[in-house]
């Protein structure tokens, strides 16, 4: 069945202010079907929403990654890249892009991209990376998660990369689910913060080719 984008993208012309919305697959939805859609919005972070970006964020994370930490304690991470100093910094940078997921008037996760980002022999030219895509735990499994996958492709697509990468526990369900959504496993990494349990510590670096 064709399709049309609903939106598009000119990435010249990227507005911090700017409210992006997804539908189900990013897609348009046909108006003669019956079945509902459950829209996210993709809501630039800047100095007003800051604070709820590092609230879910930090919620989020800690909802389904104590497990990989000494005595539970995700401070290691959190100090790296979930703190105002670290998040300012970075938005600083036009290379990082940091967003709300919201659904309706609810933030129901966050999303970190890099837009020039390689690995390994892909140059950063070619590779864009999903640095984080985290849903707090009452809003996963509903279908969020699809989304935003073909939002961060179709962005991709819009600038030019060739390749859509990330990283995820060796150990969990997640690995299912980008492999489900065309994410192929590229090679092994590991958890290099301190404080990681040794036995968590493994990850797989996936890559999807646009």
């Amino acid at each position: 069945m064709p399709w049309t984008p609903f939106w598009t993208i000119n990435p010249s012309a990227w507005n911090k202010n700017q409210v992006w919305v997804v539908t189900l697959n990013g897609r348009k939805p046909n108006m003669q079907s019956t079945i509902p859609v459950l829209k996210i919005h993709l809501v630039p972070v800047d100095s007003t929403n800051l604070e709820t970006y590092l609230s879910v964020g930090t919620r989020s994370y800690r909802e389904h990654y104590l497990h990989l930490w000494e005595n539970e304690d995700p401070t290691p991470y959190i100090s790296h890249g979930l703190t105002k100093e670290v998040v300012q910094r970075e938005l600083e940078d036009p290379n990082n892009l940091h967003f709300l997921i919201n659904h309706d008037t609810v933030t129901v996760g966050i999303l970190k991209l890099v837009k020039d980002c390689g690995i390994d022999e892909i140059p950063k030219e070619e590779a864009l990376k999903a640095e984080k895509i985290y849903f707090l735990q009452e809003h996963s499994g509903k279908g969020f998660g699809k989304q935003v996958l073909q939002y961060i492709e179709d962005f991709a697509r819009s600038i030019h990369k060739k390749t859509v990468w990330l990283d995820t526990m060796q150990k969990g369900n997640p690995i299912l689910f980008y492999q489900k959504n065309g994410y192929a496993i590229k090679r092994e990494s590991e958890v290099v913060l301190p404080g990681a349990k040794p036995s968590e510590k493994a990850m797989w670096i996936l890559t999807k080719n646009l």
